[in-house]
């Protein structure tokens, strides 16, 4: 039996034209919208409304799931030193609910995660979204801005490589080392929030289910 798949794909600074073409060039029939923030005062054409508009005519199914897999929560037990920390964001009720949709819709639809950012190792919905859906069997795909697609196991063997990490090690198994590289990328690009770091210092919460 064939696992589910999903793609991702990230608005960049596409035009909306652009943005469609590439979801036509690679079936996809559902957009999944994860972006925290579904707005922008820089790229109007890719706030929530008026990108839904536009899908569904182009008879593309839209669904906002900001909420559910944002990168941006709202609860403060999510958050270590107000740096988000996906391993808690996995862990909550909301974010089971939103990849179990995500995990549905692609039982009858093309799907595909859309955030704000080009490259996908800078983004949450790889890091975080698309690590959660492999970890359950789906296969995920990221589109790239040329239209070129790379399965999610390449793109962490491109991460390795990006944070000059080794891709083989003789008493570590490659995925010990994709791991750590996930972890450093995190740090990197996890959301922040300055005021909640003022607030709440080092102190670190675990996060409600």
């Amino acid at each position: 039996m064939t696992s589910p798949s999903v793609l991702t794909i990230g608005h960049s600074n596409h035009s909306l034209t652009q943005l469609v073409a590439l979801l036509r060039s690679t079936d996809v029939t559902a957009v999944a919208d994860v972006r925290s923030q579904p707005f922008g005062r820089r790229h109007p054409d890719f706030n929530r409304d008026s990108l839904a508009e536009t899908l569904e005519r182009q008879g593309i199914a839209y669904v906002f799931l900001g909420r559910e897999l944002g990168a941006r929560s709202q609860d403060p037990f999510c958050y270590e030193n107000g740096q988000v920390q996906y391993r808690k964001l996995t862990e909550t009720e909301q974010f089971k609910v939103g990849l179990k949709r995500v995990i549905g819709a692609a039982t009858v639809y093309r799907p595909a995660l859309l955030c704000a950012e080009k490259e996908p190792l800078d983004c949450h919905r790889t890091l975080l979204v698309s690590r959660a859906l492999e970890a359950t069997g789906v296969t995920v795909t990221h589109i790239h801005a040329n239209g070129n697609l790379e399965s999610h196991s390449d793109a962490m063997t491109r991460l390795l490589r990006l944070l000059s990490m080794p891709e083989a090690d003789l008493y570590r198994s490659k995925e010990q080392l994709i791991a750590d590289a996930w972890a450093a990328q995190e740090r990197r690009i996890a959301y922040v929030d300055e005021k909640m770091r003022a607030r709440i210092g080092d102190a670190g919460f675990a996060c409600r289910a």
